[in-house]
């Protein structure tokens, strides 16, 4: 049996396809699936193929906004905590937490009532990671994919970020 990172109840973690190079995020293991915050959501055709095109606002303090673009994976209903359901699209994309690296499928959605911007559901935790409520952070920042010349950060972003 592989061992199990212990991680808290809220992290920071990467998207590097989608060009978040740093997210704070809620871990909840009573949700299955992982939700992002989008301020926008635009739906294209690209070489017929439905793809997504999305801005979220990153940073409390000094807000930037990141403009995104992944194909569609999927257009599902989503069941919230109160019991009511909603149709979301949904995107696949690489997360970057505590030192791992792997694929999950994340829903966009108007989350800009809750705390933290994204929830990493339980399926993206699974088999990897075990949560603990007592705590918090308990990994250091995501580290950039490299670091270009002077120091300037280069993402990956094989979907492609807008300018």
């Amino acid at each position: 049996m592989t061992d199990v990172i212990t991680l808290g109840w809220r992290e920071r973690l990467a998207l590097p396809q989608l060009g978040v190079d740093m997210l704070k995020a809620k871990l909840d293991t009573g949700a299955r699936s992982s939700s992002l915050h989008v301020d926008t959501l635009e739906v294209f055709e690209r070489a017929g193929a439905t793809w997504l095109r999305f801005s979220l606002t990153l940073g409390r303090h000094h807000p930037r906004t990141v403009q995104c673009q992944a194909p569609a994976l999927d257009r599902r209903v989503v069941t919230d905590t109160g019991g009511h359901g909603s149709e979301r699209w949904f995107v696949r994309s690489d997360v970057q937490l505590a030192g791992a690296r792997y694929p999950i499928e994340i829903s966009l959605t108007d989350r800009r009532h809750m705390l933290f911007p994204m929830l990493l559901g339980r399926s993206a935790l699974l088999g990897r990671f075990a949560v603990d409520p007592r705590l918090s952070y308990t990994q250091p920042r995501p580290r950039p994919a490299f670091a270009g010349p002077a120091g300037r950060v280069a993402h990956e972003h094989p979907y492609g970020q807008l300018p």
